[in-house]
C-alpha cells in the first residue's frame, strides 16, 4: 500500500445513540422523509442502471439556478464531488489550501488524490481567515476550498471578504466553495455562491441534499460550475454512483420546497434556543450559520463529551478543540442545556 494510505485513519463517524437520547453527532434533519419522497425512492427500478448523468434533476436544477444542465454535476454527496475534484486536479506534489479547523474529511480526500494539505488556522472565532489562506497559495497550489459556513465551528464567510479572495487568486486555481449547510444561513453579509455564478471561470459551487433537504440515507449533492471543469469532474467520478433512488428523491424534494424549507425555519429556530441557552451559561458559543453549535472547550473535550453522553446527548467531540452539537429535535435543547451547566461550572 502507498504509504501516505496506510497512516491514513480512517472516516469516522460519531458515537452511536444512547437509548431514548438524541443524535446529534453527524448533522441529520431530525425531520422524517415527506411521504411523495419516499413514493418516488420506491417507485426507481433497482434492477435497472440508472441514467448515469441523471437528467430531469439536473434539468431543474439548471432552471433553479440560471444555468445550463452541463453546467450541473451530480455526486453521490458533496463529499464525492470534492473527492472526484481533488482527483482531477491534484497529483504528487500538488497542494489544496483549506481552513483548519474545518470539514474533517478535506485531509483525507487530498492524500488519497496523492496531494498535500495546506491547512490555514482559523481566526480566534471560528471564522475563515482569508487573506492568510490567500498567502498561502503558491506554486504548488492545485485548489483552495472554502467552507461556508464553516464545519463544525459555524460561522459563514462573508460576500465582500470571499470576493476579494477571488479577485487575489489565479484565474486558473480552481475554488471550491463548499456550501453543503447553504439553507441554514440567515447572516445577511453570507457569501451566497447562487449569486457568483458564471462571475469567475474558477469557481466551483458545492451543495448537497443532505442537510436541509433531509435526503442523507440517500447520498446525494451537485455541483454548479464551468461546464469544462465539472468535465473533469465527471472523467474520474464513479460511473452510476448516484443512484435511481436519490435521483428521484432530489426531484421530488426540489418540488416540495416550501414545506421542506419551512422545516428548516423550525431548525434555525431551535438554533437559536440553544445559541442563546448556551451563552446564558457562559460558553463563548460562536456564531451559527449551519444545523449545529460549536463548543470551544479544549483540553475539557473529552470530559464534556462524557457529561453530554451521560444526559443522552450523542455529539461529535474532536479531541483537544471542541464538540459540535447538531440541531435536533427541540426536546433535546433541554437535556442539552443542562448537561451544559454541568460541564460549565
Amino acid at each position: 500500500m502507498r504509504p501516505e494510505i496506510a497512516a491514513l485513519p480512517a472516516y469516522r463517524q460519531g458515537r452511536p445513540a444512547v437509548s431514548d437520547g438524541y443524535k446529534l453527532s453527524s448533522n441529520e434533519n431530525p425531520f422524517g422523509p415527506l411521504a411523495a419522497i419516499v413514493e418516488a425512492a420506491s417507485a426507481a427500478t433497482v434492477n435497472r442502471y440508472p441514467d448515469a448523468t441523471g437528467p430531469e434533476l439536473r434539468a431543474q436544477l439548471a432552471e433553479r439556478f440560471g444555468v445550463t444542465a452541463e453546467e450541473v454535476h451530480l455526486g453521490a454527496g458533496s463529499v464525492a464531488l470534492l473527492s472526484q475534484f481533488m482527483l482531477a486536479v491534484c497529483g504528487p506534489g500538488g497542494e489544496v489550501v483549506y481552513a483548519w479547523r474545518s470539514f474533517e474529511a478535506y485531509p483525507g480526500l487530498v492524500t488519497v488524490a496523492g496531494g498535500r494539505s495546506v491547512q490555514v488556522p482559523l481566526a480566534a472565532d471560528g471564522r475563515h481567515d482569508l487573506a492568510a489562506m490567500a498567502d498561502a497559495v503558491a506554486d504548488a497550489t492545485r485548489a483552495i476550498v472554502v467552507c461556508s459556513p464553516n464545519n463544525p465551528t459555524g460561522p459563514a464567510v462573508r460576500a465582500d471578504e470571499f470576493e476579494a479572495l477571488m479577485e487575489r487568486l489565479p484565474p486558473d486555481l480552481l475554488v471550491l466553495l463548499d456550501e453543503a449547510y447553504a439553507e441554514f444561513v440567515r447572516d445577511p453579509a453570507a457569501v451566497d455562491g447562487a449569486r457568483l455564478l458564471r462571475r469567475w471561470p474558477n469557481l466551483v459551487v458545492l451543495r448537497t441534499f443532505s442537510k436541509a433537504w433531509g435526503l442523507a440515507g440517500l447520498r446525494l449533492g451537485y455541483a454548479i460550475g464551468p461546464e469544462a471543469v465539472l468535465d473533469a469532474a465527471r472523467a474520474v467520478a464513479v460511473p452510476l454512483s448516484v443512484t435511481g433512488q436519490a435521483q428521484r428523491a432530489g426531484a421530488v424534494a426540489l418540488a416540495h420546497e416550501d414545506l421542506l424549507l419551512e422545516r428548516v425555519e423550525h431548525i434555525v429556530d431551535t438554533r437559536s434556543r440553544v445559541v442563546e441557552g448556551l451563552r446564558a451559561l457562559g460558553l463563548d458559543v460562536p456564531d451559527a450559520q449551519g444545523n449545529f453549535v460549536w463548543l470551544p472547550l479544549g483540553d475539557r473535550t473529552a470530559e464534556a463529551d462524557d457529561v453530554l453522553h451521560a444526559h443522552g446527548i450523542t455529539a461529535r467531540a474532536f479531541p483537544g478543540d471542541g464538540i459540535r452539537v447538531s440541531i435536533g429535535e427541540p426536546e433535546s435543547v433541554e437535556r442539552l442545556l443542562a448537561a451544559a451547566a454541568v460541564f460549565i461550572l
